[in-house]
């Protein structure tokens, strides 16, 4: 299809690359570290995180960059490697004996976000998943948007039979826009990950949303809540998700220029009876 005219094609790697490490099962308790949680160590220019497995151990990613001073290509020793965990993850550090054995055996993967259009070539062949929109890995929702393909592939299918061309472009139109809001939602995932999750700031951000979503259950879902849980189209999710926020600042301001005022109209009043 690349060699088709009129077909727009891109890929855009991420500067980092990431590299799978393991914390080994504790022969005592098990799971060494929290079972039940997605540990995340934010560095802003980096980070690393940890998966919980059936057998007690968990699949740690360093997601690094490539090149530059601190990176993957600025480690080539043993001593370098315990350094600079001795300095940035202190606490998994002791966690990892197999650390120097796995950083220089294990291969050093890379992370690519896919665009291009169209997705289908005259009425003879169509593209689904990452043929089409490939997307880095931080919203955990590559292989469930492909499957979405599939599914609202099949559902065009009831509505228009093997009429391929009205087909493949009906397909094309209703899914396009989501994955490319999904693209850029892994992205910028990752940069919440790697900077903010750190934050209390953010933190305190990520339990207002909770506690929204229980106390206006149906009004407010937070966006994660509709990427993940939910078939709110990608992009809905987003324009939804921006909808909400708008309105939730809207209300937060009109409550506090209600309270100053009250507390200027009992401060008024007080200062007036002296």
């Amino acid at each position: 299809m690349q060699k088709l005219d009129r077909f727009d094609f891109s890929q855009t790697y991420l500067r980092h690359g990431y590299k799978e490490l393991t914390i080994p099962a504790d022969r005592g308790s098990g799971f060494a570290i929290e079972k039940n949680a997605l540990h995340i160590w934010p560095r802003r220019s980096f980070m690393m995180i940890a998966l919980p497995n059936f057998d007690g151990s968990f699949t740690c990613t360093l997601f690094w960059p490539f090149e530059g001073a601190n990176s993957f290509a600025a480690i080539q020793s043993k001593k370098e490697l315990s350094r600079f965990f001795t300095e940035q993850f202190p606490d998994a550090l002791p966690l990892m004996p197999n650390l120097a054995q796995e950083f220089f055996e294990n291969p050093t993967g890379s992370m690519v976000t896919v665009r291009c259009e169209p997705w289908h070539c005259f009425d003879r062949a169509v593209l689904f998943g990452d043929a089409c929109h490939a997307v880095v890995p931080f919203y955990g929702q590559g292989m469930n948007a492909a499957f979405e393909d599939v599914l609202v592939f099949a559902e065009l299918m009831d509505q228009w039979g093997r009429d391929w061309g009205k087909l493949f472009r009906e397909y094309e139109q209703l899914r396009k826009p989501n994955t490319d809001a999904l693209a850029n939602l892994a992205i910028e995932n990752f940069v919440e990950m790697r900077d903010r999750t750190g934050s209390r700031r953010f933190r305190l951000k990520k339990k207002s949303e909770k506690f929204l979503g229980r106390w206006l259950r149906g009004w407010y879902i937070p966006l994660y809540t509709m990427v993940s849980f939910t078939r709110t189209p990608y992009a809905e999710a987003v324009r939804r998700a921006r909808r909400q926020d708008a309105l939730v600042a809207a209300g937060a301001f009109v409550v506090a220029v209600l309270l100053v005022t009250l507390l200027t109209a009992i401060l008024h009043n007080f200062l007036w009876h002296c």
